[in-house]
């Protein structure tokens, strides 16, 4: 089965289309690092303090700095009301984030020391996990922590038989035929390896690779949209510097 080019979904999207997608970096003052990214109405912001001395001592890494990343989706951001804190499910997913992010930063450079990166999902439509890596690795990024790659993060489903990117909530919850399946991937922007793969549901072997080239598709505009939002960023101390001169 291949992507059907005459599907269109509830929101009137083609199958391959992600939903609109908003980035800004520098949300939070007094974070190292900072940064939004938004699929639609799913809004993910993440904070990134350090690197710092890490306590207790015996958790320390002599030969590197631990990346520790924190998800957590904030009571009001849905509409049943969530427990305030976290839970299992968040805690997988904070787990998930730490794999996508730690190919890209290089943590040799600050041995003994703890880089934690805090995740908030403020508005949850969907796509909460990929939101929030998409922040995250804008968040590091602009902290001027040492990065070979930005990483991009997208998820593909399965709605009953038909391929689809970037579910939304209804999409997600879709229960006749086959059900949904979401699949959720992050990749270094520059690499054609992936750093994470996830999936809630199920999906034949023979659809991964399309699935796969769908992700990358959308990840190739994901990064577009980091690039020119952390770009836009410096321009403003450039200009500065330039009336100096």
């Amino acid at each position: 089965m291949a992507v059907k080019k005459d599907f269109k979904r509830a929101d009137g999207r083609k199958a391959e289309d992600a939903r609109p997608m908003t980035a800004k970096v520098g949300v939070i003052p007094n974070a190292d690092g900072s940064a939004m990214f938004a699929f639609g109405d799913t809004v993910a912001i993440a904070a990134v303090y350090g690197p710092r001395k890490l306590h207790p001592q015996h958790m320390q890494n002599p030969t590197k700095a631990v990346l520790r990343c924190n998800y957590d989706l904030l009571s009001f951001s849905v509409g049943d009301r969530k427990r305030p804190g976290p839970n299992r499910r968040a805690q997988e997913i904070s787990k998930a984030i730490e794999w996508a992010l730690s190919p890209v930063v290089d943590l040799s450079l600050f041995p003994n020391t703890v880089i934690d990166v805090q995740i908030y999902i403020l508005q949850a439509d969907a796509g909460t996990r990929t939101a929030g890596i998409n922040a995250a690795s804008m968040a590091l990024a602009q902290a001027g922590i040492p990065m070979t790659d930005l990483v991009c993060s997208i998820a593909v489903g399965k709605n009953d038989t038909n391929l689809i990117v970037d579910l939304s909530k209804g999409e997600e919850d879709f229960e006749e035929g086959e059900g949904a399946t979401d699949f959720a991937v992050a990749k270094p922007a520059n690499s054609s390896s992936f750093s994470l793969m996830q999936m809630d549901g199920k999906i034949s072997p023979e659809l991964v690779p399309e699935a796969t080239k769908l992700a990358s598709k959308v990840c190739e505009e994901i990064y577009e949209i980091q690039k020119k939002t952390l770009k836009d960023s410096l321009l403003p101390s450039e200009q500065e510097k330039g009336a100096k001169k």
